[in-house]
């Protein structure tokens, strides 16, 4: 069974193709659309087996940019089907799913009503996302489509832990709470840990931390989702690229005052100029901050050092919260191809079981390995995610009910 799998942003579109059977896959393509609206767009097709292919146009909307997709997949050259008919299925990632969508779901009208509710607090995501739902009721009527949503994973977080310390009424009126988002990706990894360490997740105490240019640690009790470090949205909780994670909101109302900025300003410092880029001055990709701490550059060193601080308070926290932990995974990214990232949130951490293992982790980039030694009582892994997979499993499961 053929499915499409799409990630639709603003102005860009990742996809891939994969053949779902029972109990497997196979990725067939995948590909990224860019610059959607803007006067030169750019398609770049990779097909399993066969030469990249990419195409240089003006692609002026998301439909546009889904028949060119569907153009390579079907074309005679860089294709990996034969026609469209082959495509049984398409499966979204919705990023915010509110308190409406527990797990994925089949797309209908009410669906659909129901994220576009949710606009007003997932502005940036959410209305491509939809974009792209209704893309494909153009180019390809009839054909199932099952949304995935960021939230759903975090669910089933207790109100002790969703629930914000403000006026109970915002909670009622506007849905102001924590929500939480790479649920799907902490949703894969946790469960890919568990069998690698030969845990029986739903007896288990992970802690996944999902850490790349956005980042979040999630508290997995059980094989569910207890507490989680993004919020309402995700500026909150770790130090990220450009978004500031955990800050005093005096600070900013004072930061506010002060140069007189307006609500979008405020908006744009915390999501845009903040993080590892605004402490550093350097950038927001930590390779760059690597190679400026080995040079010296103290701001940089300032920026990795409040980085990985921050990540081990959260896997310190959630250990308490949780009273241990058996499993730390790290994904993303930075997780999966920063050893010294690694290495440097796990030292310190033997006074809770953790005994790391410098060696094995020494140069291991994207492979599903554990990283502590066989004595060490708290297991550390990487496991490489796939939200793609988890989406098309999803859309196979639900599409064949």
């Amino acid at each position: 069974m053929v499915i499409l799998v799409l990630n639709c942003g603003s102005s860009s579109i990742k996809y891939q193709v994969i053949d779902m059977e029972s109990g497997s896959s196979k990725l067939l393509a995948k590909g990224l659309v860019e610059r959607i609206g803007l006067p030169e767009g750019d398609l770049t097709h990779k097909p399993e087996g066969k030469e990249k292919f990419e195409l240089h146009r003006p692609i002026p909307d998301h439909t546009t940019g889904i028949s060119l997709v569907l153009e390579a997949l079907t074309d005679p050259a860089h294709g990996v089907i034969r026609s469209l008919d082959e495509v049984k299925a398409v499966g979204h990632r919705v990023a915010h799913g509110g308190e409406f969508f527990p797990e994925s779901c089949l797309v209908t009208e009410d669906a659909k009503e129901k994220i576009r509710s949710l606009f007003q607090i997932a502005p940036l995501h959410n209305p491509a996302n939809l974009e792209g739902i209704l893309s494909i009721e153009k180019v390809l009527p009839g054909v199932p489509q099952v949304a995935v949503f960021d939230t759903s994973f975090h669910q089933t977080l207790p109100a002790t832990n969703y629930m914000y310390a403000l006026p109970y009424e915002y909670y009622t009126k506007y849905g102001i709470r924590k929500y939480g988002f790479h649920g799907t990706s902490h949703k894969f990894v946790a469960r890919e840990g568990a069998k690698l360490a030969g845990l029986d997740l739903e007896k288990s105490k992970i802690i996944t931390c999902h850490i790349g240019n956005g980042g979040s640690v999630t508290a997995v009790l059980d094989g569910k989702s207890f507490d989680t470090s993004m919020g309402f949205s995700p500026v909150d909780g770790l130090m990220m690229g450009t978004r500031c994670g955990n800050v005093d909101p005096s600070a900013v109302t004072f930061i506010g005052a002060k140069e007189g900025m307006s609500y979008e300003q405020l908006d744009s410092m915390l999501n845009k100029q903040s993080g590892v880029f605004g402490v550093s001055g350097v950038s927001s990709d930590m390779r760059d901050i690597d190679k400026a701490y080995a040079e010296g550059n103290p701001r940089a060193i300032l920026a990795r050092d409040m980085y990985i601080r921050r990540i081990k308070k959260f896997i310190g926290e959630y250990a308490a919260e949780m009273g241990g932990v058996d499993l730390i995974v790290f994904t993303g990214g930075v997780g999966e191809n920063s050893p010294e990232t690694r290495l440097e949130v796990c030292s310190g951490l033997e006074f809770m079981g953790v005994r790391f293992d410098e060696k094995t982790n020494d140069g291991l980039r994207g492979r599903d390995t554990i990283l502590s030694t066989p004595d060490s009582r708290v297991k550390v892994a990487v496991i490489a995610t796939n939200e793609e997979l988890v989406i098309a499993t999803d859309t196979y499961e639900i599409v064949n009910k």
